[in-house]
């Protein structure tokens, strides 16, 4: 698939979610065959470029192109200012986020807010897309409601604006991530408009992804929630896509040096302190759904250094590996 001057390996994307989708994550979910990812959202607000969270989103080093790089706001002119600046930075790629459904971020229409107001949608994507010499993608949602669907409407101001690729929640933000998501309007996005559309929403499996490239034609789909904890999905995907064979689950030595990996590159990311804390989430995504997980979850996550964590996460899998299934096998 093309995407401006760059030729992605493959047609799996992994979606940006903040919080989550940080530079070990990112270059996790790549080594399993994500052909493509994007950075976790960051704010326009220029005071808060450099602003510690903001720099550690957007650290795109030792990353294979192209690096994207995903802003939110609600006036033009700093989106535009936000693009040229992350552009400065090394981003290769600047993604529009128009799909956030959080409160805190609607609240300052920003997100999925913005598509209330078509009029100041189009003067942020044709502000974004004039200020930089670099692909612009934007990542929406059908609409603010599902009394309001516009997503066909602005995927054509879109592509008049100049961006390179959408990519469709197929849910309105009234929905937040409930319900089922909307196949049929990514389908008709996909007939309005001559650019890639790109398939979000509920591909938690190699059989829900062959289905819906299939149900919208899609050029490709973008899988995230689903990858939380089980990072192999695209491996899983992208075997089935090519061959039509389902793949056994990883078994519990592969799950726990994947672990192991995934944990010492945080570590190494954000410093061992911090590291230990954030990377509970993580933790918790890959164990919550096996028996027994909550009492082993809550001493783990005692823990006050990496060393203690990746202990406490070793005892786990050995005593599954013992007297278990494979982890996977309960996802």
């Amino acid at each position: 698939m093309q995407l401006g001057p760059f030729t992605l390996p493959g047609i799996l994307f992994l979606a940006p979610m903040a919080g989550i989708t940080d530079q070990p994550f990112r270059q996790l979910c790549r080594q399993f065959g994500a052909a493509y990812a994007v950075s976790e959202m960051v704010s326009a607000n220029p005071r808060l470029w450099e602003a510690k969270k903001s720099r550690k989103r957007t650290d795109m080093r030792d990353e294979p192109e192209p690096r994207s790089i995903q802003i939110t706001g609600a006036d033009p002119q700093d989106m535009a200012l936000c693009a040229a600046h992350y552009v400065r930075q090394g981003a290769q790629i600047i993604d529009i986020n128009m799909a956030c459904p959080a409160k805190k971020v609607c609240n300052n229409w920003c997100g999925s807010a913005l598509l209330r107001d078509e009029k100041r949608v189009a003067d942020i994507l044709d502000a974004v897309v004039r200020a930089v010499d670099v692909p612009v993608t934007l990542k929406y949602r059908t609409g603010w409601s599902r009394e309001s669907r516009n997503a066909e409407t602005i995927a054509k101001m879109a592509e008049s604006a100049g961006i390179a690729m959408l990519v469709l929640h197929g849910r309105a933000r009234e929905d937040f991530f409930g319900g089922e998501a909307e196949y049929e309007t990514v389908a008709k996005v996909r007939q309005a408009v001559s650019i890639p559309v790109v398939a979000n929403g509920d591909i938690d499996s190699p059989g829900k992804a062959k289905k819906v490239l299939e149900m919208t034609g899609a050029d490709a789909i973008m899988i995230g929630r689903a990858a939380r904890g089980r990072p192999w999905i695209f491996r899983e995907v992208g075997h089935y896509l090519q061959t039509g064979v389902l793949l056994p689950p990883p078994d519990v030595e592969e799950i726990q040096q994947l672990v192991h990996q995934h944990l010492r590159a945080h570590y190494s990311f954000y410093g061992e302190a911090a590291g230990v804390r954030s990377a509970r989430k993580h933790i918790g995504w890959y164990i919550s759904n096996l028996p027994g997980s909550e009492e082993s979850k809550a001493r783990i996550n005692a823990a006050e250094s990496a060393a203690q964590q990746l202990g406490g996460l070793d005892l786990f899998f050995e005593s599954w590996s013992r007297h278990g299934p494979s982890p996977a096998c309960a996802k």
